[in-house]
C-alpha cells in the first residue's frame, strides 16, 4: 500500500533499537537536523546522540574524515561502552563507508555501523538494519535475531490489518472524553459484572499503560477483574529490565497478574491474549497499550474500554468494535528515562471516581 500519511522513520527505529541493545552513544552520520526530536528524546533515556552535522559541501565531497573525527572525539570525551554509527539519507546517497570510518578512526570502543536511510516504507527495516550488525558483533545471538525478526513481522502485520496503517490515510482523533469513559468503567466494574484488564504494551510505554490497570484496581479493589500483562522476561537488555521494573510496580500496587507475552511481543500476542479472554468470558474488558493486536473475533459481546497513545489508532479501534477509546497524548516522552510506573491521564481520571 502507498500511504499518504506520515509514517515512522527507519532511522529513528534504528536509534531506538541501539538504545535497547545497550549502546550508550550513537552518531548520526548526516545533517544536524536529521531526527532531531527523537535524538533529543533519547538523550532523556540515557543514549547520548551526536551528529557529524554534514552540510551542503559534504553532500558533494563526502564526510568520511568528519565521521572519523567525531568517533575519536566521542571515545575520548565520553568513554562510552558501545558506539553505533547510524546512517541517514545523505550518507546513503553519497555512498559513505561507515564501517571503514570506524576501522580507520582507531577507536577501541566496540562499535557497529548501521546502513539505513528514511526511504523505507516500513520502519522495521531500521530495526533489522541495527540488529544484524549487532548480531555480527556478538551483542545478540542468532536465536534472538530470528526472534526479533518474527516479532517485528507480527507487529507490522497487525498495524496493516487493524492499526494506523490499515488504510492509506487515517484521521487523527483524541478519542472519547476520558471522564465519561472512566465513569462508565467504574460503574460497570462495581456492578458485579465480570471483567478483565489487559496490558499489551510496546516496550517502555508500559510504564504508563500499567498505570491504567493500577488505577482501576485502586478504585475498584473488590471488583471481579482478572489482570493480564505482557511482562514475561524476554527481549533485548533494556526491554527485559523495563519488564522487571513494571512488574514490580504492579505487584507493589497489590495486583498479582497473569503473564502473557513479552514487551516486544505486543504484535504477536493477539491470539494468546484472545484465547485467555475467551476462556474468562468477561462482560467487560479494559485493554491498554496495543488493543488492536487482539483479533476482534475474541472480543465479541464484550464491552470494550481501550487505551492507546496513538491519535491515528482511534478510528481503526472504533471500526473494529471498541466502544470506548481514549488516548494518552504525549505518553511516549513521559515514559523515556523512567524506572517506575508513571501516572497516566486516564488513570488519574479513574482515581477521581474513588469513593472515600
Amino acid at each position: 500500500m502507498h500511504y499518504i500519511q506520515p509514517r515512522p522513520s527507519s532511522i529513528v527505529a534504528a536509534l531506538y533499537t541501539v538504545r535497547d541493545l545497550g549502546v550508550d552513544l550513537a552518531i548520526l552520520h548526516g545533517p544536524s537536523g536529521c531526527s532531531f526530536k527523537h535524538a533529543r528524546l533519547l538523550e532523556e533515556d540515557g543514549l547520548r546522540v551526536l551528529t557529524t552535522s554534514l552540510a551542503d559541501n559534504e553532500f558533494i565531497f563526502g564526510g568520511q574524515n568528519i565521521l572519523e573525527d567525531v568517533l575519536r572525539y566521542a571515545e575520548s570525551e565520553f568513554s562510552p561502552k558501545r558506539i553505533a554509527v547510524v546512517g541517514t539519507c545523505v550518507s546513503m546517497i553519497i555512498g559513505e563507508d561507515m564501517q571503514a570510518a570506524i576501522e580507520d578512526s582507531g577507536i577501541k570502543t566496540p562499535a557497529i555501523a548501521i546502513d539505513i536511510h528514511a526511504g523505507f516504507r516500513e520502519n522495521i527495516d531500521g530495526v533489522i538494519a541495527a540488529l544484524e550488525p549487532a548480531a555480527e558483533a556478538g551483542w545478540i545471538d542468532a536465536e534472538e535475531l530470528e526472534r526479533q525478526k518474527w516479532v517485528l513481522k507480527e507487529a507490522n502485520r497487525v498495524e496493516k490489518e487493524r492499526g494506523a496503517a490499515y488504510k492509506k490515510y487515517v484521521q487523527p482523533s483524541r478519542g472519547d472524553l476520558k471522564h465519561l469513559v472512566a465513569e462508565r468503567l467504574v460503574e460497570t466494574a462495581t456492578s458485579g459484572k465480570k471483567g478483565v484488564a489487559v496490558m499489551n504494551a510496546k516496550k517502555e510505554t508500559a510504564y504508563m499503560f500499567a498505570d491504567e490497570l493500577v488505577a482501576l484496581h485502586e478504585v475498584c479493589p473488590d471488583a471481579d477483574i482478572t489482570y493480564i500483562v505482557n511482562l514475561e522476561e524476554r527481549g533485548l537488555p533494556k526491554v527485559r529490565q523495563d519488564a522487571e521494573n513494571v512488574l514490580k510496580g504492579i505487584k507493589d500496587a497489590g495486583i498479582i497478574p497473569v503473564l502473557k507475552g513479552a514487551l516486544d511481543e505486543y504484535g504477536a500476542n493477539g491470539d494468546i491474549l484472545g484465547e485467555a479472554i475467551r476462556k474468562l468470558k468477561p462482560d467487560f474488558a479494559l485493554i491498554a497499550g496495543v488493543p488492536h493486536a487482539i483479533p476482534p473475533e475474541y472480543l465479541k459481546g464484550i464491552e470494550l474500554f481501550s487505551v492507546t497513545n496513538g491519535p491515528r489508532q482511534v478510528e481503526p479501534l472504533k471500526d473494529f468494535g471498541h466502544e470506548h477509546v481514549v488516548v494518552e497524548i504525549d505518553l511516549h516522552p513521559k515514559t523515556l528515562g523512567v524506572k517506575n510506573i508513571v501516572p497516566g491521564e486516564f488513570g488519574d481520571v479513574l482515581r477521581s471516581f474513588k469513593r472515600s
